[in-house]
């Protein structure tokens, strides 16, 4: 796993720390030996595709599951073997789980209501919860007259209004369309910022993961890949895993070695124009040519082997200009330090906490 940018934070300021965590399922090991501190106020994601172990990490957090090995320590306090309600966290799902019957500001009160929080405060916290989340006119409606980002409001305000030391997000934005997504994200950054509660947020998308984090662990097959700042992860990826996980990366190999480069960071040319100097220049062929809108994807196949995949903004480009490109002979170029080696003999486990 690489660390270069992942210190271990100073033990004082840890909210959630893990410990070689394992849990299996028969024979399947879901999580294996994960350790991993995460850093008071931080919005930290857990990232990678189904089957990872993401999902079944935040639940061992949280309590819903119990692990088979290793331990779970909150703000310092082994929680390993604690129910759910003994440990001071909240869950927002994907479902939402909203009481139909109850009306949002019952629904945000309710878990206070269970703690025996005297009236006055609830309402207090109440208000000030759904204020937070922009649906302060809206604590008398039922959830059913509520679109689906603002019933996920509610419930990122039923969870607030507990205050938690961590709150746990499992996809929480998964059933929502692009556009509304995106807002939430947004959204959802600023909340965090101002509750200052540290979140754990598990998703499987990768823009998402970038926007939100302040850094973010990639899961594959019950392990971490690699922990880092989102710039970090993106840009100089651990192994191959990573590269072709967290957003489109090219994999090249050249005299025995082998790199990485984002296609957005390689330059299209035309077979007779003139390269920068410091540029590493190949020649191939535009096999094929995506259209995006804002961008115009190409896949070049290289003479000396292999193909790239270029990604160039359409500035002044056209639909039709770009398909033009298919086929014709073209030149690729890059500069040597936006390409990141990777060691294949890299141990994911090397550097752990």
């Amino acid at each position: 796993m690489r660390t270069e940018d992942n210190a271990a934070p100073d033990a004082g300021r840890v909210d959630v720390r893990l410990v070689e965590l394992t849990r299996r399922f028969g024979d399947v090991t879901a999580v294996d030996a994960v350790s991993l501190d995460i850093v008071r106020g931080e919005f930290f994601t857990l990232l990678g595709p189904s089957g990872s172990g993401k999902t079944t990490t935040l639940r061992l957090i949280a309590g819903f599951e119990l692990p088979d090995g290793g331990r779970i320590e909150l703000a310092g306090t082994d929680v390993s073997g604690r129910p759910p309600y003994a440990r001071d966290v909240n869950t927002v799902f994907q479902d939402y789980a909203l009481f139909p019957h109850m009306t949002v500001r019952e629904n945000v009160e309710y878990g206070l209501r269970i703690k025996k929080v005297p009236r006055d405060q609830r309402r207090t916290r109440v208000e000030e919860a759904l204020a937070m989340v922009r649906l302060g006119d809206h604590g008398a409606r039922k959830p059913a007259q509520l679109s689906g980002g603002q019933r996920q409001r509610v419930a990122l305000a039923r969870a607030i209004v507990n205050r938690p030391q961590v709150l746990l997000l499992d996809e929480p934005l998964g059933a929502l369309d692009l556009k509304l997504r995106q807002e939430m994200q947004v959204e959802l950054k600023r909340i965090q910022g101002e509750v200052g509660i540290t979140f754990v947020y598990v998703t499987h998308d990768q823009e998402e993961a970038l926007t939100m984090s302040d850094r973010l662990a990639v899961f594959s097959a019950g392990r971490i890949e690699q922990v880092g700042t989102p710039a970090d992860v993106y840009e100089h990826p651990a192994n191959e895993f990573v590269a072709g996980f967290v957003g489109v990366s090219n994999v090249v190999e050249r005299d025995g070695r082998r790199f990485t480069i984002r296609p957005e960071k390689v330059r299209l040319l035309e077979e007779s124009e003139a390269a920068e100097e410091g540029l590493h220049v190949e020649a191939g062929t535009v096999r094929d040519v995506a259209y995006v809108g804002m961008v115009t994807r190409f896949l070049v196949a290289l003479d000396a082997g292999g193909e790239l995949q270029v990604v160039r903004q359409n500035l002044e480009t056209s639909s039709q200009e770009a398909q033009e490109l298919r086929g014709r002979r073209m030149k690729v170029a890059w500069r040597d330090e936006q390409t990141f080696a990777i060691d294949e003999g890299q141990s994911r486990e090397e550097g752990q906490p």
